[in-house]
């Protein structure tokens, strides 16, 4: 949708948009296609949506996907969602389901297993959103996400980097990710006042048995990121002395820091830590 029928949709619902909600609608028709075209849906794909706002890019996926499943927070949106729906694509109508609730309180999805996430994710809970879905929906094999520019950076991030972090390597834990282009702020009303990005991934096979372990052990690397793993680990631990032993059982020198470690140092950590005190 262009930018006046946006805003007449906002005026129909009396909708101011919320920065609490993070609500920043996408106004460029010519950016709901790119997205649509970079995520790579086809029609045999059920696609989640967080987020959906006024309907843009809801439109294009329902152009594209044979179901779209949109989660929306806001009341007023998730009620209008469908009516916009039903007047703009009449023919697509039936595919779409509008569930209006927080994406972080989902534990599941009735009906056909969902393939793909592409969304506009609200830039205050975006990387906690996409790993709790990813968590929940297990049948997400790919996605393309909407971030804020240096919330994709992190995401993204390789070890080593200077903005990776517990963002980076939890999302490793699930899939390969890249960067998929840059997203300028005017293509959104209102604008907000940093640029954004895209983000695409593809699910993997986890590289190790215990999850919750393993992201404890990273919240707590980096959870002080300038110690070295032999003092950031200790609380973790029990001691300095017992992390710096496990430290060296899986192979990793304990004055390293936490930003040099990939997923699979941390599964290796993860299971040495079984064994006894």
């Amino acid at each position: 949708m262009r930018p006046v029928e946006v805003r007449r949709l906002a005026a129909d619902l009396d909708l101011r948009p919320s920065k609490a909600l993070g609500q920043n609608f996408v106004i460029d028709p010519n950016t709901v296609r790119r997205i649509v075209r970079t995520s790579g849906i086809g029609a045999d794909d059920v696609v989640v949506e967080v987020g959906p706002g006024l309907g843009s890019l809801t439109l294009g996926l329902l152009d594209r996907a044979a179901a779209v499943i949109a989660i929306e927070v806001d009341d007023r949106l998730a009620g209008g969602l469908a009516a916009t729906v039903s007047e703009r694509r009449p023919d697509r109508a039936d595919r779409l389901t509008v569930i209006t609730a927080d994406a972080l309180s989902l534990t599941g999805l009735a009906g056909s297993a969902p393939t793909a996430l592409v969304a506009n994710l609200p830039y205050n809970v975006a990387v906690p959103v996409l790993l709790h879905l990813l968590e929940r929906l297990p049948s997400l094999c790919r996605g393309l996400v909407m971030v804020q520019a240096e919330v994709a950076d992190r995401l993204v991030a390789p070890p080593g980097s200077r903005v990776y972090g517990a963002p980076s390597a939890k999302l490793a834990w699930y899939a390969d990710a890249r960067r998929a282009g840059a997203v300028a702020r005017t293509v959104f009303w209102p604008a907000p006042r940093v640029d954004s990005g895209l983000v695409a991934f593809r699910r993997h096979d986890p590289p190790g048995p215990d999850r919750t372990a393993v992201f404890a052990l990273v919240d707590a690397a980096f959870g002080q990121r300038r110690k070295t793993l032999r003092a950031a680990l200790a609380g973790w631990a029990g001691s300095p002395v017992r992390a710096e032993r496990i430290l060296r059982a899986a192979g990793i020198d304990p004055g390293r820091r936490g930003e040099s470690l990939g997923i699979e140092a941390f599964v290796r950590l993860a299971a040495v830590s079984d064994d006894p005190p």
